[in-house]
């Protein structure tokens, strides 16, 4: 690790370009697919922020890249998407969680992977987020109590309609058409309805600014965890990055 080094983030639709900090300290890198990690150099990078990361069309970001690249004295920092997701999975092999959605499931509060699937833009389109992941529903339900906009039973109800939709087709409008064919009250519905745009809560992006605020103001000591043993699946892996065709 490079004390002075930069700080390579892989983000997406949790924190969009139009919402990144800038700061020059921060080398931004597209949502994390599986082998990414492989082509960190140690010797220059400061830490590793992992915010967001593909799963469904290629392989997700693997386990023991992340953990090799914790042996090799880079501190690994995760929140928000796939970040919290593998934080909760490597906290005992020294991966750094951030966040109320890592929290969550380092605590085993949340266990499904699709709490924080949503469907998302190309890159030509700045990731944009295009459904609502669940751990957004959840918090929005919330402050809608808090609010006195919906009751509790009515949150209760509306957060599992929206964890029976699929992460690609998840939306409010979805979320409260299937309400309302399950048979809510218009008189239940139409005030959140109307609070919705305003008051929406995006937890993820919270989450991911959480971390980059931690990576940019904290003192973090090398990991020092023994590297993962190798298997057939990391050899393989290593050999498919090697590969990999370079930036043009």
């Amino acid at each position: 690790m490079n004390a002075a080094g930069e700080i390579i983030v892989f983000a997406g639709p949790s924190l969009p370009p139009a919402v990144r900090p800038r700061d020059q300290r921060l080398s931004w890198r597209p949502p994390a697919r599986a082998g990414d990690c492989l082509e960190i150099d140690a010797e220059a990078c400061r830490l590793v922020v992992l915010i967001d990361g593909v799963f469904d069309r290629t392989p997700a970001v693997r386990h023991k890249e992340l953990m090799l690249l914790m042996s090799q004295g880079v501190p690994v920092v995760g929140a928000a998407s796939m970040g919290a997701l593998r934080a909760a999975e490597l906290a005992a092999c020294g991966m750094i969680g951030v966040g109320r959605i890592f929290h969550a499931y380092a605590s085993g509060r949340l266990v499904r992977d699709d709490e924080v699937a949503l469907l998302h833009a190309p890159a030509q389109l700045d990731w944009a987020p295009l459904t609502e992941p669940l751990v957004n529903v959840r918090a929005t339900l919330s402050r809608a109590v808090r609010a006195c906009v919906a009751s509790a039973a009515s949150a209760r109800g509306l957060r599992a309609l929206a964890g029976a939709i699929f992460y690609k087709e998840r939306t409010w409008p979805a979320v409260l058409d299937a309400a309302r064919a399950a048979g809510v009250a218009s008189a239940d519905l139409d005030p959140l309805e109307g609070w919705l745009p305003a008051h929406r809560v995006d937890l993820k992006r919270a989450d991911a600014l959480s971390a980059l605020q931690y990576a940019l103001t904290t003192e973090i000591p090398a990991p020092g965890v023994p590297p993962p043993p190798e298997t057939s699946f990391s050899a393989a892996l290593a050999e498919q990055m090697a590969q990999r065709p370079g930036p043009e």
